[in-house]
């Protein structure tokens, strides 16, 4: 199929967008220098304060040997420290490579393992987590003046990456998801992949500098970066960040600082109603526009509640990292009562194929492809794995089975892949399985996500070492040392022997199948 129907807010995409992610902040202080860009706590930066920062961090991270070509690791969340680093690495055309506190040292390290950054920066400021991060790797405080609430580890051995040419192909952003078997993927997006994600999102929720939007996802995260905190750098709005999602903050938010334009997954929105209803109170947001979720499969119930209490459509997307991460959203003047994903982005292309690559039928299931700006570079380091992702003619294999309404809608029917969805967070249940398989008394382990509401569960099976008796308090705590919280399983089942195939592998249909029953 092809882009899909075009509609009312369809309005081509800027062909010509800057070079470098940081050239957004600079334009907007050459344009209004004074309007209110940042609100971290009780701190407020304008447009031109934003610029000057990015441009004195530049210089700092100059100072400190970062190169052309260099990954950047930042540990942390959302702050003033966090994008200005991201714009500051940018502008030296360094990688940012964000990675959100709350993974563990081990995860981390792994990440750093395969990224070989030059320098690690915590954002010590906006993260208990990130501190505890800092003080392991006995990273040295930034000057407040320079960057507020940072702290650089020591100078690494790293080579740094050539320079692509054109600018359009150059890597904005090195983020990483989870492997196979806990190994990192590293997806480069470059410049290009985001500025044009920036503008399709700003030209699909008509942005504009009197909005004010309140970021509560993580900017370490593609959505959080691109989709929202760039498409507002690039509208001139008031953006306030906070550190992590607080029901009670965003209430006060919209109800106090005319917040105006919110996005999130569908578990944040799950729990603010369940805030709203334990508490009684009234919903208060008198220049809220614009809802939006993304991140997760979004249920009509919880739609229908969302837009009871809000008063406006709870608007609906699906991306991937890869896709840096738009692929379809649906639009403003469309109420979409069914939890459809809209339309793609003006020239982005999608596909649905069969599992022999050839084009579905009209209105049948296929797996989804996508082809255009929006398309990642590759990932880091790994060849083999770009080829079997991007087809030779350019075409993502996205792994999830979508069919085309009538309309032209997609709507997202479920996951090739054995993804699990858990909080708006993408987890592999091989990494999980890996943390799990290292411990002593864990022969194999199989790990499948199981519906909750509007969430997924993590559950594992485990098969034991011969002779060994399995503390599963132990296993978890295991488990819990190597995994982030929201990877980590929320049952752990005893099954000998595993159900697998004659190679060895387990049979994952199997043990969904059981918990079906249960």
């Amino acid at each position: 199929m092809n882009a899909g129907a075009a509609t009312l807010d369809d309005a081509p995409v800027p062909k010509r967008l800057p070079r470098r992610i940081s050239w957004l902040p600079f334009e907007q202080a050459r344009q209004r220098p004074d309007a209110e860009a940042l609100v971290k706590g009780g701190t407020a930066w304008t447009y031109g304060r934003f610029a000057e920062a990015v441009r004195g961090t530049a210089r700092f991270l100059d100072a400190l040997g970062v190169r052309p070509g260099d990954r950047l690791l930042i540990v942390g969340e959302n702050g003033l420290a966090l994008v200005t680093l991201i714009m500051a690495a940018s502008e030296l055309d360094a990688w940012p490579v964000p990675v959100n506190a709350r993974l563990t040292a081990a995860e981390i390290g792994r990440i750093r393992d395969h990224a070989r950054p030059r320098r690690v920066f915590y954002t010590i400021g906006a993260s208990p987590d990130a501190s505890r991060h800092a003080a392991a790797d006995r990273a040295t405080a930034v000057p407040a003046d320079i960057v507020p609430g940072a702290a650089v580890g020591a100078l690494l051995e790293s080579e740094p990456e050539l320079l692509e040419r054109p600018a359009a192909r150059q890597v904005g952003a090195l983020i990483y998801t989870s492997g196979t078997s806990g190994r990192p993927k590293g997806v480069m997006v470059s410049h290009r992949n985001l500025l044009y994600n920036a503008a399709a999102a700003c030209m699909i929720r008509r942005l504009v500098p009197e909005d004010r939007m309140c970021i509560v996802l993580p900017i370490t995260h593609i959505f959080g970066l691109a989709s929202v905190f760039l498409a507002g750098v690039m509208a001139g709005v008031r953006i306030r960040l906070e550190s992590r999602f607080e029901p009670d903050t965003l209430l006060a938010a919209m109800a106090e600082d005319g917040i105006s334009v919110v996005q999130g997954v569908p578990t944040m929105y799950a729990r603010l109603l369940e805030r709203i209803e334990a508490t009684g109170r009234a919903v208060v947001a008198p220049r809220l526009r614009y809802l939006s979720s993304g991140g997760g499969p979004l249920e009509p119930s919880l739609k229908a509640r969302v837009e009871r209490r809000f008063g406006i459509t709870l608007q609906n997307g699906y991306g991937l990292t890869e896709a840096a991460p738009v692929v379809s959203m649906t639009r403003l003047n469309d109420p979409n009562p069914t939890c459809s994903v809209g339309y793609p982005p003006p020239d982005v292309a999608v596909r649905l194929i069969d599992d022999a690559g050839a084009d579905v039928v009209s209105g049948a299931t296929g797996e989804l492809l996508v082809k255009g700006p929006n398309v990642m570079l590759g990932y880091y380091r790994d060849p083999e794995l770009t080829a079997a992702a991007i087809t030779p003619d350019g075409w993502l294999r996205t792994g999830d089975l979508a069919c085309a309404e009538p309309d032209g809608r997609l709507a997202i029917m479920g996951r090739k892949k054995e993804l699990i969805i858990r909080g708006g967070f993408n987890i592999h249940p091989e990494e999980v399985e890996a943390a799990l398989n290292s411990h002593p008394a864990v022969s194999l382990s199989g790990v499948v996500g199981q519906k909750n509401g509007i969430d997924e569960d993590v559950v594992a099976f485990i098969q034991p070492r011969p002779g060994s008796h399995p503390d599963l308090d132990d296993i978890a705590r295991h488990a819990a040392s190597r995994l982030a919280p929201y990877k980590r399983p929320g049952r752990i089942v005893v099954m000998d022997p595993l159900p697998a195939t004659t190679s060895g592998k387990v049979m994952k249909g199997k043990l969904r199948g059981l918990l079906e029953g249960s």
